[in-house]
């Protein structure tokens, strides 16, 4: 069976504990206003691209140096059809370590290539997380993509 849900992988030479620190310092890699919490059980964040996108993200699943999983609660993406396709959605983070190098696996769980917004959402989440999350987990410093 197919995996619907758009995922992408990155390897590094950084430390498992390094990629999950990089993941919950959610401002410095995702371009945008994020306002909140997220580096705890339950906590509460919102994302901000302009006019374009809003959603609030909670915190759902944290297991130290190995998975966080956000579950969208509220979303508008003003450039969809359905503004609302995010909601309900999961966005999940999978760290792995092998052979002295850590694996993360990038997974929005829900969206899916029926979205109206898949094209463009997986296109900027491809970018986000090879490119801005990975350079801050490299160098320190994320990457403006946008």
């Amino acid at each position: 069976m197919t995996n619907l849900n758009f995922s992408t992988t990155i390897v590094v030479n950084n430390s498992a504990k390094e990629v999950f620190d990089a993941i919950n310092n959610v401002s410095s890699w995702w371009q945008g206003a994020v306002s909140g919490n997220t580096h705890d059980i339950n906590d509460e964040f919102t994302y901000q691209m302009k006019e374009f996108h809003f959603s609030k993200q909670q915190v759902v699943e944290l297991i130290p140096n190995k998975k966080v999983v956000w579950l969208v609660t509220d979303s508008n993406l003003s450039f969809a059809k359905k503004t609302d396709e995010w909601t309900g959605t999961k966005i999940v983070f999978e760290i792995a370590e092998a052979d002295n190098k850590t694996q993360l696996t990038f997974t929005h769980m829900g969206l899916i290539p029926a979205f109206d917004c898949y094209g463009g959402c997986s296109n900027g989440w491809s970018k986000l997380i090879q490119e801005s999350l990975c350079s801050l987990i490299t160098t320190g410093k994320g990457k403006d993509v946008f």
